[in-house]
């Protein structure tokens, strides 16, 4: 298929909503140093519920915008996909996986989404965007697969679960479209998600007795940072970008993971995960330029 280039303006624009969505998965990408470093040990829903309700409970108050019509059933749909299911199944994963194991199945997403867009929407994604994910996917393995790695059925059913989730709600969200902002947006699903988290979090891990300064502080960064600016970013790239090319953003995610771990934690790589933080970084540049050339 012949391909158009792009004026400079276009491309300087589609250049632009790929960095702003970009930050979204590489915030994410912080969230396990967070975890290890700030949070509460064993506390995932308590984790899932403070990182989703108060961000949207603020987000709603500053917006002062409530769904109409057929947005209240979308936007608890849209919720429960992002939020109320995804964060548990994140968590419960984290907690029974390695974070190799897990951000090597996270990084299958760009497969489903082009599975479900063809399904949905019936965009058929061109076959260097396959291998693009397909590389990326290995790229990661490489990187963060070791020998040592637990391979716990749970865990990873979970994680395929919470992969499968979130690419789902790409897809629905590119569908349906936005009828308010994306700030608008994730305070919606946000609370959507964060209410259904709450009395489940009480019922299974109670309220805990105290939190110190920096359970506080991680909460805090996760709930601001990595979940109301990164989720609104993140919804804004919906509608702004194809499934497949945003997706393919999500590779963003272990590679902060493994330079925040480098950075933060003193963790070291040997030569063969440099090579897959090699295939994984090219990967995401490949997608986006071949989906840009397909555009």
């Amino acid at each position: 298929m012949a391909t158009v280039a792009l004026p400079p303006v276009v491309r300087a624009q589609r250049t632009g909503d790929l960095a702003l969505a970009a930050l979204a998965p590489a915030s994410w990408g912080t969230t396990y140093v967070i975890t290890a470093t700030l949070l509460p040990a064993d506390r995932p829903m308590l984790a899932a519920t403070l990182r989703a309700l108060p961000a949207g409970l603020v987000l709603l108050a500053a917006t002062r915008r409530l769904p109409r019509g057929e947005w209240w059933w979308k936007s608890a749909v849209l919720g429960m996909l992002n939020f109320g299911a995804f964060f548990p199944l994140l968590f419960f994963a984290a907690y029974r996986l390695p974070g190799g194991v897990a951000a090597t199945i996270s990084s299958v997403q760009p497969l489903v989404v082009a599975l479900l867009s063809l399904l949905i929407l019936r965009i058929r994604p061109t076959r260097p965007v396959l291998y693009a994910a397909l590389a990326g996917t290995g790229g990661v393995a490489l990187l963060t697969l070791t020998s040592r790695a637990r391979l716990d059925p749970l865990g990873i059913a979970a994680m395929l679960a919470a992969t499968s989730l979130m690419a789902a709600a790409i897809v629905l969200a590119k569908k349906w479209g936005r009828p308010e902002s994306p700030l608008v947006m994730a305070g919606w699903q946000l609370v959507a998600g964060g209410l259904v988290l709450a009395p489940l979090t009480l019922a299974v891990e109670g309220v805990p007795d105290t939190l110190t300064g920096q359970n506080i502080l991680g909460f805090a960064y996760l709930g601001v940072i990595g979940t109301a600016l990164a989720y609104a970013l993140w919804f804004r790239g919906i509608e702004q970008l194809p499934p497949t090319s945003l997706s393919l953003l999500g590779l963003a995610n272990p590679l902060v993971a493994t330079l925040a771990g480098l950075v933060v934690l003193g963790q070291t790589l040997t030569g063969w995960q440099v090579t897959g933080f090699a295939i994984a970084l090219g990967a995401l540049v490949a997608g986006q330029t071949l989906n840009r050339r397909s555009s």
